[in-house]
């Protein structure tokens, strides 16, 4: 290592910003707890005291990042995600998928979603719910599992970009090797859902210009048995994958 990178190394491990670092602390801690906490359990979840947290909390609310809930309790409001949205790649990928998103559930009378890496998990950052009566749809926010979802395993077969990358590694050598080599090879995930009844998860990946995998186009297929289906899994498989490929065509330029 250089003098220029280590003194560089040595002054990001110097600089300090000590209520910056809190407000990022309050975030983290409310992210696993979506129903609030209240200011005192803040404090006790960070190992702080009142005094040094309330101001940082304040502020944050005032600025729409937090948000107050009944009973007191504190919880990290939607701006925070409506800005990470427009300052990642999701924003253009959104823009781009969802006129797709609105026709592929006209077609198929299913919902459908996006998931992104984000680190060890997935992300849930848009939906497209079915017109139709019955309604089967996840959450935009919502985490998954990479290793026990069938949009994970399509964002780490076709190593999406914003993953862990030792987890990413790890799964290309273990239990979850011949899985993810099965994905890559046909091209898509099909699996049924390990969470409910009568729902077979439909996936496929949506790359950038580039070739790079940037999100998995999911369908959570609702088997209906009232006789009023009038497209199958088979076909809604295609159907997905004609959309995902022309998503993967927007977001690339080609016309």
């Amino acid at each position: 290592m250089d003098t220029s990178t280590q003194e560089a190394s040595a002054k990001a491990h110097t600089y300090s910003a000590p209520a910056l670092e809190k407000g990022f602390n309050v975030i983290e801690l409310l992210a696993e707890h979506p129903q609030g906490l209240t200011i005192s359990e803040i404090a006790a979840g960070l190992g702080l005291s009142m005094s040094e947290i309330f101001r940082v909390i304040m502020v944050m609310e005032r600025r729409g990042w937090l948000k107050r809930k009944a009973g007191d309790r504190l919880r990290v409001a939607t701006k925070v995600l409506n800005l990470a949205f427009k300052a990642t790649p999701a924003e253009e990928l959104i823009q781009a998928a969802a006129p797709l998103m609105r026709e592929l559930v006209q077609r198929v009378e299913q919902s459908c979603h996006l998931v992104i890496g984000n680190g060890d998990r997935g992300l849930v950052v848009f939906r497209q719910q079915t017109p139709g009566p019955t309604v089967f749809a996840v959450r935009v926010g919502a985490e998954i599992t990479l290793e026990g979802s069938c949009s994970g395993h399509v964002l780490l077969a076709f190593n999406a970009i914003d993953l862990d990358p030792d987890l990413a590694a790890a799964t290309q050598n273990g239990p979850l090797s011949a899985t993810l080599q099965r994905v890559r090879a046909r091209g898509y995930e099909m699996m049924k859902s390990t969470r409910t009844l009568g729902v077979t998860d439909l996936s496929y990946p949506i790359f950038d210009g580039q070739g790079h995998a940037l999100a998995a186009l999911t369908i959570p297929f609702l088997q209906l048995v009232d006789g009023t289906q009038t497209v199958d899994s088979k076909e809604a498989r295609i159907c997905l994958q004609e959309i995902a490929s022309r998503i993967s065509e927007e977001l690339s330029g080609a016309r």
